[in-house]
């Protein structure tokens, strides 16, 4: 069977893309993982670079008692409870760390005042599902029974992730409402990797181009789930595109790339959550690449997805 033509880059997208050909995770198989684990990111301090924000860990229990650590990054003049984003960081189930993507809670802090909290959850394939969304799981529950000493609003907590990020995300939303655990203000999904089936037509366009592709896709999900993935043994926490009911879910921003292997989950998970009478606010970019507003912030098009999610979570945080 041939493969669907996937739709074009955007042109300014497309010409800066060649720029992240020695380090996007494209084609990557599993004995790849300590290779992009390796490559250098940026530190929390060049996150923050001269504002007036501070960055302190702490060292709680995950999933089964573990220790695991998170960060609280606020503005350095926090004085009065505020709205509190829990983040979920990205990288395939299988990399980076929780500074990766930091940027957006450096900015919120000092925009809104906000207390972020980023969470170091434990990674695939040593550490296989549930443990990741678990740690998440009790990371969340860490920062609502902390909010009075975080000086957060317990009942204005987002959720907030990228990529697999965004995945983890929906799947602590469920787990929260499931479990009866923190009431979630909203969750912020950015090109979520929700579905382990690999089944959609977006997810056969990109094999070998973009940022993240079907190869690396199937590698990230087999190191999750193992001999599971795309069998009836995932549970909706795992890969929440599985969920039958998304009803008594939070205000939702879903934001994704039209030439990206996430379109057709994010567009589909959006669908579901107005089907069940849910809120959710949809934008498909097109032409955008995985990762295009935080990998090439000065394009014009990462420049209109990053203002669209700004206005949405200013205007949540003002009802």
């Amino acid at each position: 069977m041939t493969e669907p033509t996937p739709p074009p880059f955007e042109p300014e997208l497309a010409a800066i893309l060649p720029e992240f050909a020695p380090f996007a995770p494209v084609k990557m198989t599993a004995d790849q993982i300590e290779k992009y684990r390796a490559m250098p990111a940026p530190s929390i301090a060049d996150q923050i670079g001269d504002r007036p924000v501070q960055c302190v860990d702490f060292t709680i229990p995950g999933y089964q008692g573990v220790d695991m650590v998170v960060s609280v990054i606020s503005r350095k003049d926090h004085a009065k409870p505020g709205p509190g984003i829990y983040h979920i960081h990205g990288g395939g189930m299988v990399m980076a760390d929780r500074f990766a993507g930091a940027f957006d809670l450096v900015a919120w802090a000092m925009k809104f005042d906000a207390v972020c909290v980023t969470v170091e959850y434990r990674r695939a394939p040593e550490n296989p599902d549930p443990i990741p969304v678990e740690d998440c799981y009790a990371g969340l529950k860490w920062m609502a029974a902390h909010a009075e000493k975080l000086l957060i609003n317990p009942e204005r907590i987002l959720i907030f992730g990228g990529s697999c990020g965004g995945g983890l995300s929906a799947g602590t939303t469920l787990l929260a409402r499931d479990r009866q655990g923190p009431k979630l203000f909203g969750q912020l999904l950015q090109c979520p990797m929700i579905d382990d089936r690999n089944q959609t037509v977006s997810s056969h366009q990109f094999q070998g181009i973009g940022i993240w592709d079907r190869v690396s896709n199937l590698t990230g999900w087999t190191a999750l789930l193992g001999d599971r993935r795309g069998t009836d043994d995932v549970s909706i926490y795992a890969a929440p595109a599985r969920a039958l009911d998304l009803s008594g879910l939070p205000p939702t921003f879903i934001d994704v790339g039209s030439a990206e292997v996430f379109r057709d989950e994010a567009v589909a998970y959006a669908s579901a959550i107005w089907a069940a009478g849910g809120d959710a606010e949809l934008h498909v970019w097109g032409g955008a690449f995985h990762g295009f507003s935080q990998m090439a912030p000065g394009a014009a098009l990462s420049r209109a997805a990053n203002t669209a999610r700004e206005a949405w979570l200013e205007r949540l945080l003002s009802r």
